[in-house]
């Protein structure tokens, strides 16, 4: 008989981080013999609120606060997953008292330490919780170095596409589009990277497609020919799969920026495209530079990496590459490690 796993995710599949390093493996984990139930600490309407720019509602954390600790206090099951913690905002006492004889492994794809940073016991909640872990999953090599000091069985999982979402022959668009997917909350890093697009669109003509929401439209980048769609996970492959080039531009002096894992530059990877990505955190490790993209600081080095990518014999060489590459950051690849790590840590 099939074991209960309680998964503990921060969202529902509308989150990206939920969706992709959570409720993608499902199978995988029915296949090692789990009984996956799925447990989301945020509400749909937080996410939506969220991106709709109405800001992060107390109100709603606040009930999704006492929502879990009610049905934990119910029901908590012997072997758990978890994404970063139980009780956000909550010290590492009142989750201790629940995961008592419990099994667990926490997930982490971002910084989140940083959050707590200064803020008396709560700056250490996350290095506790590691240290009374069975085992512990990491999206990058920075999280993976943290995780380590506090406790010797952790192995990097990055965070992976399922490649059965990208077409595998895609009619491109008819004119030279420069493809951006994200969400609302990272548009910024698009924005903060205003010069070096305006240099690009000065020496290359190209469509910026912005695969986020339509709204964002308001805040188009001046001189900058932009297209906005709507995110949705039926369309982001095929979307992607019909852009000639993906960007992932990242701000070199953000540190939560720096513990991000290169998701973007892995869909490109998926869709076959030749990206250009900041010189930050993971994306150094995912992009072979010269290979499946160019790295760029300046202005004058992304407008550089863009001429080079806009040759066809040139993003054609890349883009096999890409494709090549693709499987190495797959859910296909990794639903089996996953499921096999859990399993080792939980029994």
């Amino acid at each position: 008989m099939a074991e209960e796993l309680g998964i503990y995710t921060r969202y529902g599949r509308r989150g990206a981080s939920s969706r992709l390093r959570y409720f993608d493996y499902r199978n995988a984990f029915k296949t090692a013999g789990f009984a996956p139930h799925f447990h989301s600490f945020f509400p749909d309407a937080y996410l939506k609120r969220l991106y709709a720019g109405g800001g992060k509602s107390r109100l709603l954390a606040a009930e999704a606060l006492l929502r879990r600790l009610t049905s934990t206090a119910v029901h908590l099951p012997k072997r758990l997953l978890i994404e970063y913690e139980l009780f956000p905002e909550l010290p590492f006492g009142v989750e201790s008292y629940f995961l008592r004889n419990r099994r667990y492994v926490l997930n982490f794809d971002d910084d989140v330490w940083l959050k707590y940073e200064g803020r008396g016991a709560l700056a250490e909640k996350y290095d506790l919780l590691i240290e009374g872990a069975a085992g512990v999953v990491c999206a990058n090599d920075l999280l993976l170095e943290k995780a380590r000091r506090h406790n010797a069985n952790v192995i990097k999982i990055p965070t992976a596409v399922d490649l059965d979402a990208f077409p595998k022959q895609a009619r491109k668009f008819p004119d030279f589009t420069i493809a951006w997917i994200g969400t609302p909350v990272t548009y910024e890093y698009l924005e903060r990277h205003t010069e070096a697009l305006q240099s690009m669109a000065l020496a290359v003509d190209f469509e910026l497609l912005v695969i986020a929401k339509k709204s964002l439209g308001r805040r188009a980048i001046p001189g900058v020919n932009m297209r906005f769609a709507d995110w949705s996970e039926a369309k982001e492959g095929e979307l992607l799969a019909r852009c000639h080039v993906g960007i992932m531009p990242l701000p070199a002096d953000d540190p939560f920026a720096a513990g991000k894992s290169a998701f973007k530059l892995i869909e490109y990877l998926a869709a076959g495209l030749p990206a250009i990505a900041s010189p930050v955190g993971e994306n150094l490790r995912v992009l072979r530079d010269g290979e499946t993209g160019y790295l760029a600081e300046t202005p004058e080095e992304w407008t550089d990496a863009l001429i080079r990518l806009k040759d066809d014999t040139v993003r054609g060489r890349f883009a096999a590459n890409a494709h090549h590459l693709a499987f190495e950051y797959s859910q296909q690849k990794f639903g089996p490690v996953y499921a096999q790590f859990l399993r080792g840590c939980l029994y």
